[in-house]
């Protein structure tokens, strides 16, 4: 896991996003979902829109199951949320942190 922002899914949020992808990665290809912020914010070139049946979107989809898994706070109609963005965000930085480092150890 290369970037994360918590927010909607707009346009401000996708621009949020590139910028937080490290410059020697923004140059790389990406794909996502249909949604018409990514397709508005990514260069076309490098960017491709795929269905999720492709397979291509499974690996963070996958990852997304495993957030929610482990957080509550990540699911609809919880009881666990916060009032600010803060401790969320800190939470996630924490948990994509051991995230990667199990990935790493694994491979």
């Amino acid at each position: 896991m290369l970037a994360f922002v918590i927010g909607d899914r707009g346009e401000q949020t996708s621009r949020c996003l590139l910028e937080a992808i490290p410059a020697e990665y923004r140059l790389g290809r990406s794909v996502s979902d249909f949604w018409e912020a990514d397709r508005a914010v990514f260069p076309k070139e490098r960017h491709r829109p795929v269905d999720e049946r492709s397979g291509e979107l499974a690996h963070i989809e996958r990852w997304f199951q495993t957030l929610r898994q482990n957080w509550a706070r990540y699911v609809r109609k919880t009881q666990s949320f916060s009032q600010s963005n803060c401790f969320p965000e800190a939470v996630t930085c924490w948990f994509i942190g051991e995230y990667n480092r199990e990935v790493a150890i694994r491979y």
